[in-house]
């Protein structure tokens, strides 16, 4: 029996501050990230869902579920990888994401790729 995973997505992500769409002035501090998903598993899986919990600096926690990601529901073969870029807007200078995605695998199991937590954080905050 193999010991390889059938079901088995990895997500990388990449947060940057966008200064030109944030307001400091009115707490409102605007956030891009780079996502790429990876099927590192040896079965085809869609995503069907997503569901992010964002945590400001103040413990003020936002949820968002929805289909897709920026309107695709990507069925990735093993090895294949989807990327995208999205954003989020907080109202403080730092805090953190993180979530799952739902998929269903070829022969209709469903299981949640897990987003670990990453940053978003304003430069020079953190010093």
């Amino acid at each position: 029996m193999s010991s390889a995973k059938h079901y088995e997505v990895t997500v990388t992500v990449e947060a940057v501050f966008i200064p030109e769409q944030s307001d400091v002035e009115r707490n409102r501090y605007a956030f891009a990230y780079h996502v790429k998903i990876t099927n590192t598993g040896t079965m085809a899986a869609q995503l069907i869902s997503r569901h992010w919990i964002i945590t400001e600096a103040n413990d003020k926690q936002q949820e968002v579920k929805g289909l897709g990601v920026v309107g695709a529901q990507p069925l990735l073969q093993p090895n294949e990888h989807y990327e995208y870029t999205s954003g989020a807007m907080i109202n403080t200078p730092m805090g953190e994401m993180h979530g799952s995605y739902q998929m269903v695998a070829e022969d209709g199991t469903r299981f949640d790729a897990i987003i670990k937590p990453f940053a978003l954080s304003m430069p020079r905050v953190l010093h």
